[in-house]
């Protein structure tokens, strides 16, 4: 583990701890008293101070890396090149450029590298893959005819009892990637940093679901990073409301329409332990797809280390997922040039 702070430990280190197909050997962090507390929290015997020291221990197969988001491009390159396995928190990079030079590493050698897309892994995200793919085939509904998409962001629904943290500040010194394209102007890159870190999960959550390489149809973006986007999936248009900071409930999903019905996936705040609610509308009845309950990040950590000794391709690969930052850099070049 490359980065112990609240996500790292909540969302990722108490998952791969519980996964008895694999073993935790070492974290690093910046912060020494908050590496020995989460060391301690999780029983983890080798603490590092740096992530190059942690890629200097020859039991390291594989690591994950949640650090500032800037920092994160630089380690995963660092860690590539040393031939470990990666997950990295999303966005894997801020340019397109920087995001395939990362997935050029992974491939030279012959790598997993998952992006941090744990929307793809939940099981009601599964389900209605499952039935969009079943009506897709047996035309019951008639034919996809649009789509919209939602992300309000307020409470993320974390639990504050599974992770520790201590007052340190958090350390400069790390290498940065430049957090935006040469032609974006300095004053929108927070707004842009905002957009990738919340919005690219409902992009990519559309894309698995729709289609992997959507163009953008149109777009209006504010500073903020708020933004309303449409997405053509060849001839299906996908309309996208983003909104991040309110106080209020999360709230975010997709609706793909039929002609007779429709699909609708209520997705649950990021942190919450919980499954996406599916809904089936097929005009005279409306069915709810439930499951026996789980978490797209327990899922994902489990995936991760199946793909490692299975050598199959992530859910959300890095190849996949630089589609992703190039549809961000599409959106936000509109926004520039008026």
């Amino acid at each position: 583990m490359i980065g112990t702070g609240m996500v790292g430990q909540m969302c990722h280190l108490a998952n791969f701890a519980a996964n008895p197909a694999c073993r935790v050997v070492a974290i690093a962090d910046l912060r020494p008293d908050l590496a020995a507390a989460a060391a301690q929290k999780f029983g983890i015997s080798r603490i590092y101070g740096t992530h190059r020291e942690l890629l200097a221990d020859s039991e390291v197969f594989a690591v994950v890396v949640v650090t500032k988001r800037r920092a994160t491009g630089p380690i995963v390159l660092d860690a590539l090149n040393s031939g470990r396995h990666v997950l990295s928190e999303k966005p894997m990079a801020y340019t397109t450029a920087q995001a395939a030079s990362l997935v050029e590493a992974a491939r030279r050698q012959h790598l997993v590298y998952s992006i941090g897309y744990m929307k793809r892994h939940d099981a009601g995200v599964a389900r209605a893959l499952d039935k969009l793919t079943r009506l897709r085939a047996d035309g019951s509904l008639g034919r996809i005819v649009g789509a919209r998409g939602w992300c309000f962001g307020g409470d993320t629904g974390r639990s504050h009892d599974n992770f520790v943290m201590t007052g340190e500040t958090r350390p400069d010194g790390l290498e940065l990637w430049q957090d935006g394209p040469d032609w974006m102007p300095g004053t929108l890159r927070p707004g842009y940093d905002n957009f990738l870190n919340v919005f690219s999960h409902i992009i990519n959550l559309a894309r698995y679901l729709l289609g992997s390489s959507p163009t953008v149809a149109d777009s209006l973006v504010e500073t903020s990073g708020t933004a309303t986007v449409t997405l053509d999936f060849g001839g299906v248009a996908c309309a996208l409301q983003l909104a991040n900071g309110s106080e209020g409930p999360w709230r975010e999903g997709l609706r793909i329409e039929f002609e007779r019905g429709a699909v609708t996936i209520e997705l649950p705040p990021p942190f919450a332990e919980q499954e996406a609610e599916v809904i089936l509308d097929q005009g005279d009845q409306i069915t709810r797809l439930t499951g026996e309950g789980s978490w797209a990040f327990r899922r994902q950590a489990n995936a991760f280390v199946a793909d490692i000794v299975e050598r199959r391709t992530p859910l959300a690969s890095g190849a996949d997922s630089v589609t992703d930052i190039a549809l961000a850099e599409a959106i936000w070049k509109r926004q520039v040039s008026g």
